[in-house]
Formats: C-alpha cells, structure tokens, sequence
C-alpha cells in the first residue's frame, strides 16, 4: 500500500458555511485521479460532514468502483458512546451508510484518558475484535489524542490491536502537550503500525510566513508546503500511511505526484523544517487544528475554528493597526455565536483532542473582535 491516504474530512463543499453540501461531483474527480495513481486508502469517521462522510463512501466510491480496489478506514465515536448497544447500532449504521460490506481498517475514536475509561466500561476493545473474528472487520485499532504515558498504558493492555492513528507534523514533534514524538516512540517500541492524521495541522503548515516558504523553495523550489509536512511523517518509522483531508484536485494531484515514489527527507530537509517549527511556535497563539469535534457540542454554536485561525492569522500578519480578521468575524458573529456567548459549560473542552483551554482563547477573542 502507497503511503498515502484520502481523508474524508475537508470534502469540497457547495456552501461553504454547510458541511453538509458535498460537492459529490468534485469528490468523484478528486477520487478517480486518486485511485488513478496508484493510491488506495480513504479514511471517514461517524460524524465527519455531519454525518455525510460515510454516505460519501458509498457515493464516490462503493456505487462506482469494485470493492476490492480500494480500502476504507471507519472509527466507532467512543464520545458518542452512552450504553454498550450503542456500539452494535452505530456500526451497523456505518455499514449501511458506506454501503462498504467490511472495513479494511476499523479504529476506537479519539481514545485518551477520558475515552478510554468509557471504552473499558463498555467493553470496546473486546467489541472490535469480535467483529474482526466474523470477517466484517480486516484490522482494528485506535485513533489517539493524549499523553504517551496513556498510549503506552493502553498499547501494554491491548496488544492485540493492528494499529495507532496519531497526530504527527513538524510542529507538534516537539511539542510538550501532544507529545508527537513521544507517542510515535512508544507506538513504534510496542510494534504498531501508525497511521498519520494531522499531518499539515488542518491547513496552518500550507499558510506559512513568506521567511518559511522562502526557506523552503531554496532548497526545493518545486515543492509545495503540504509536500513537507507529508514527507517528513511518512519517513518516519512504522508509518504505514499519512493522511491528508484534501479539498480539490489540485492538491490531490500535488499530492499524488510526489508520493507515487516516495523518498524519505534527508538531513538538509530536517534541518529546514526544525527551524521552520521554530519559527511557527513562536508565531502561533492558538495550536487548533479545526477539526470540529468542538463546535458539535457547542451548545451556542460558536464558530471555534473559524475565530481561532482569524486570531492566528492576525498574530502572524498583523502587527497592529487596521484589522482585517475583525470584519471577517464580524461576518461570522452574523451567522454564529460570537465569541462572548460563551456559556462555560466546558464541553469544548472535553472534546477538544489538543486539550486547548478553549474558554479562555474565546474571552482572548471576544476582547479583541468585539470592542
């Protein structure tokens, strides 16, 4: 298997402000030149687009190709999760949704110390494995937002699972909150394969200072930014695909071309990218990698993301004076919560794979945009 995989998460929408409007024509494309390529893994979760991720599969994929020519990769929402027969209906559910028989791969969702408390409670571990036995499941495994001490404490009691999706980029490698590095050793020391998510954290390692991109291009002028972050996780030990939630065919072509005949970074790259890491966490207030799970809690439907990367953005390229992030959240606040209708109730935050204190960033935000 190629070592990248389509990530069914950011699918090119018909109104931007509704993740339910796949735009299913674009999908096919950006599919069939994917699968063109060589390349075969797709990866969707229960609540991706709301819902519509996994309908997606079947749309552009099961209703279109044979099964056995591509694989798809589907998560049991351990957050989602309220009784143990929660479980078998959701998964049936899945499998009627995508239309897909089985699932190459099949992942505990978002496991950490809170959810893995859930799953031992209800059993999950043991639930997986039981529909890998009947055949509707090839491989199983976790996706994983937490300490290393908590992967390696779940790696030691289930040594039976196939594989560990992490969040792995250049900027996080280091970092002491998601410990990217230190959770990929203990996967690698307990002979797991990885699957990479997050590899150009949601976008903000594609939107770089012109110093970076300066950077970069004398080194390779051909490559795109998402190039760098993609190679430097697939070069890593025991990685058995990275994930990239493409939005267009441009960046499936991009992608796809460099990856065909995958080369890992060499010494001068490493170089570069631990200096642009450097540079970018100085630069970067807010570390969220818009992934959503946040606003589908958000009991006053606050636009996170969105106020998160406008605040980032000004952090990066403003440096006073007239704001252009505030007209675009005055935009937003039109159609969302603003960033004051904050509540406290704290269920972000419980949600939040990266642990941000997101009550906190919100009255950073609401001070700066609404004053």
């Amino acid at each position: 298997m190629k070592k990248l995989g389509f990530g069914l998460m950011r699918l090119p929408l018909k109104n931007a402000d509704d993740p339910k409007s796949i735009d299913y024509e674009q999908v096919c494309v950006m599919a069939d030149a994917f699968l063109a390529a060589g390349f075969t893994y797709f990866d969707t979760a229960y609540m991706y687009h709301d819902g519509l991720s996994e309908t997606a599969v079947k749309k552009v994929l099961v209703d279109r190709h044979p099964r056995t020519s591509f694989t798809v990769t589907s998560k049991l929402p351990t957050m989602h999760l309220h009784a143990a027969d929660d479980q078998k209906r959701i998964f049936e559910e899945q499998l009627a949704r995508t239309g897909a028989e089985y699932f190459d791969v099949y992942l505990l969702h978002n496991l950490g110390t809170e959810n893995y408390a859930k799953a031992k409670r209800f059993k999950s571990f043991e639930y997986i494995a039981s529909l890998k036995e009947q055949g509707v499941i090839k491989e199983i495994g976790f996706s994983f937002h937490d300490r290393a001490a908590v992967l390696d404490e779940i790696l030691t009691e289930h040594p039976e699972v196939d594989y560990v999706q992490l969040q792995i980029n250049y900027l996080d490698w280091e970092d002491a909150g998601i410990q990217s590095r230190l959770c990929h050793e203990t996967a690698v020391r307990h002979g797991k394969k990885v699957i990479v998510m997050e590899p150009v954290k949601g976008g903000s390692l594609v939107r770089l200072p012109r110093s970076i991109l300066d950077t970069f291009s004398a080194l390779h002028a051909d490559w795109s930014p998402a190039s760098w972050a993609i190679r430097f996780a697939a070069g890593l030990d025991n990685v058995a695909v990275v994930l990239s939630g493409m939005s267009d065919l441009a960046q499936v072509m991009d992608n796809t071309g460099y990856m065909k005949e995958f080369r890992p970074l060499g010494t001068p790259e490493i170089g570069v990218l631990r200096e642009a890491a450097r540079v970018l966490s100085e630069g970067t207030s807010i570390p969220c990698t818009a992934c959503r799970y946040c606003t589908e809690v958000c009991p006053k439907q606050i636009a996170i993301p969105e106020y998160f990367s406008l605040y980032n953005n000004e952090q990066l390229a403003n440096k006073g004076g007239y704001s252009l992030q505030k007209q675009y959240y005055t935009t937003y606040a039109q159609h969302f919560g603003k960033a004051s209708d904050c509540i406290g109730c704290k269920q972000c935050e419980s949600a939040c794979p990266q642990h941000l204190p997101v009550r906190r960033y919100l009255k950073e935000i609401a001070a700066r945009y609404e004053t």
